[in-house]
């Protein structure tokens, strides 16, 4: 496959492991959160992972930094942007596709992935 695919960039993108997971987190709750929300709801996640995801999801304009130097210690928030949120739809069909045909998972079917606790 050439690496100029569209397909391709974009399976190389979202396929690193825990970017699909931070998207998820960010879509839960106020949709803003801190890093340390991040890493207490991401279980086995390394703070040099998440350091790195949240870095490229930002480049790639999935996610928006805010930081907030008012106060110390300084604080800094994430939140999804348009295209991020656009993104979580793709999400919700990748998890109706695996209940369809992949997992039988009547816990997961039976809840919205933006209030999931799980």
């Amino acid at each position: 496959m050439d690496e100029s695919c569209t397909i391709y960039k974009t399976a190389d993108f979202i396929g690193k492991r825990w970017t699909l997971i931070i998207l998820l987190e960010l879509s839960k709750g106020s949709g803003t959160k801190r890093y340390n929300e991040l890493k207490k709801a991401i279980p086995g996640i390394t703070p040099k992972i998440l350091s790195e995801r949240l870095k490229e999801l930002e480049h790639e304009g999935m996610i928006k930094k805010r930081i907030d130097s008012s106060k110390f210690p300084i604080k800094c928030e994430y939140t999804l942007t348009k295209s991020g949120k656009e993104f979580f739809k793709i999400i919700q069909d990748m998890k109706k596709w695996s209940l369809k045909w992949k997992f039988n998972n009547k816990l997961c079917a039976n809840s919205s992935c933006e209030n999931c606790k799980l």
